[in-house]
């Protein structure tokens, strides 16, 4: 699944060739996606301007005169910007947004687990985005306030984390991999982790969080930017999708387990 570094960088690969671009068209394949697709979108959207485009958790927003449109790339959706002459749509190619330069913004979605919506108040009250947490790369997302929120939690840190209500996007990988570079170990308890481990953790996020968008995401199945390249964070990962081999620390060997449905890669070892 596409997680926050892959949406930023799609939105920062898509960016200079949509904002200030007018729409001229809206192309709807299928309308069949976890919602469907709004029945007016292109009367919406077309000869509006996309003023701007910034991502909210795992939401890309474009922002027009008229409006705004919330994406969400789902567990196998990607954006792609191809040219009016270029390669045909496919099978997975739902929406094509088509732009005044000619160029075409194209909706990639095999899984159909993506979704499109519409909206003509502030984006940001809309019922999908009210309840998130603070982003986990604004100064709102510090140790004090994930400590205070996670005093008397019973429940294991990573599924705290990885709640939206509590922090806005911080998905499996990066909660693995930031878990694991401050050496906590995924079922302790949210509540009895200390402000000091916790100082540790907001910075292990930042920086993990960070690094992916740096290198382009992490290219699991066939994510791939914006711009068509695929992301290199892989290559970094100490603990994730690494279960049975070695850990980078130690000799142990890394284990993995279920909670709270997701994959659990951890080093007994490292970890406590």
């Amino acid at each position: 699944m596409p997680e926050l570094p892959e949406v930023e960088t799609t939105r920062r690969g898509i960016a200079p060739y949509v904002v200030a671009g007018t729409v001229a068209n809206v192309i709807v394949r299928e309308r069949r996606l976890r919602w469907p697709v709004p029945g007016k979108l292109k009367k919406q959207l077309t000869n509006q301007p996309i003023r701007k485009l910034h991502r909210r958790a795992k939401y890309l927003l474009f922002h027009t005169g008229n409006g705004c449109m919330l994406l969400h790339l789902g567990m196998s959706g990607s954006l792609s910007v191809v040219a009016d002459n270029g390669l045909p749509p496919t099978k997975h190619d739902h929406v094509d947004f088509v732009f005044d330069s000619g160029r075409i913004l194209r909706f990639r979605d095999p899984r159909k687990f993506g979704s499109i919506h519409w909206t003509q108040d502030d984006p940001l009250r809309h019922d999908l985005l009210r309840h998130l947490g603070p982003e986990p790369l604004s100064d709102d997302f510090d140790a004090g306030y994930l400590y205070a929120r996670s005093r008397k939690r019973t429940q294991a840190v990573k599924t705290f984390i990885m709640d939206s209500r509590i922090v806005a996007g911080v998905g499996n990988i990066y909660a693995n991999e930031a878990l694991f570079l401050t050496s906590i170990r995924p079922t302790q308890k949210a509540g009895n982790i200390s402000r000091v481990r916790y100082e540790k953790l907001v910075s292990a996020i930042k920086e993990v969080l960070a690094s992916a968008i740096e290198k382009g995401g992490t290219t699991l199945r066939d994510f791939v930017s914006g711009e068509g390249r695929p992301g290199y964070f892989r290559n970094e990962l100490k603990v994730y999708d690494r279960a049975g081999e070695t850990c980078v620390s130690c000799d142990r060997p890394i284990r993995i387990i279920r909670l709270g449905q997701r994959s659990t890669y951890y080093c007994s070892n490292c970890q406590k």
